[in-house]
């Protein structure tokens, strides 16, 4: 079951680091060992719950599958839900919490996605799995840089993106009453395509974001947060090309 969770989170409200008189290559070196930062979560997370899906797929059907076969159980609900439970606490947390707590929300958040998304091992085969994970590590790689080095302001993009991604759930919500594949097929191809966009849009929100937390406590802070953000729009677009051209047992 997919797990298509993307608040845009923000950090409003903090004040602007003081950078007259630092060298600009000085500035440079602190954007880029932020940046490092960012994905250094971003991809131990992805790790994190790429293996824990992978341990846990064994025992998956029993515990997340209803006696029926029919359906999500009560625990498998709990397990499916949570990681949203993880989200928003995070989100509306963020200038209350210390960057510690923040830490292990943000693994603990991680690890119980990858109790959720270990069901795609039983619906998808392992060769599907591999490549489509392949594929969104390369096009993920290519749309971030994008994002870092390009010198357009793609925040009107952005807010172009969001409204599509509400959209988008609104018509998820409707094809579980309407069970139609063509709008599933529909569905799958554009959150691919709107995950695809954030990637970069998140990415220079991230970068643009230094600016304002540099040299302040709030630094650790906005790095975690600025991982979840790259963290879902990588999770998405896997899930949603696993759902659009993955091979089913």
């Amino acid at each position: 079951m997919q797990n298509q969770f993307d608040p845009r989170t923000t950090t409003g409200g903090y004040d602007p680091a003081v950078s007259v008189g630092v060298p600009r290559a000085a500035r440079d070196a602190g954007l880029r060992s932020y940046m490092l930062k960012v994905y250094n979560y971003m991809a131990s997370g992805v790790a994190l719950t790429g293996i824990i899906a992978l341990l846990f797929a064994p025992y998956a059907r029993d515990v997340l599958i209803n006696a029926s076969g029919t359906g999500m159980s009560g625990l498998g609900w709990i397990i499916t839900l949570s990681p949203l439970a993880f989200v928003f606490a995070m989100s509306f947390g963020v200038n209350r919490m210390q960057t510690s707590t923040l830490q292990l929300l943000f693994w603990s958040f991680a690890a119980v996605m990858g109790l959720s998304m270990s069901t795609i091992f039983i619906v998808y085969t392992g060769v599907s799995i591999a490549q489509t994970f392949f594929a969104v590590t390369a096009a993920f790689l290519g749309l971030s840089l994008y994002g870092y080095t390009t010198k357009k302001d793609l925040s009107g993009f952005g807010t172009f993106l969001i409204m599509g991604l509400v959209g988008l759930l609104v018509a998820m919500l409707l094809n579980i009453f309407l069970r139609s594949s063509t709008m599933a097929l529909a569905i799958n191809a554009i959150g691919v395509l709107l995950f695809a966009g954030l990637t970069a849009y998140d990415t220079q929100r991230i970068k643009s974001m230094y600016a304002y937390v540099a040299g302040t406590d709030m630094m650790g802070k906005t790095a975690i947060m600025g991982a979840l953000s790259l963290y879902l729009d990588f999770i998405n677009m896997f899930q949603f090309l696993l759902s659009f051209m993955g091979d089913r047992r």
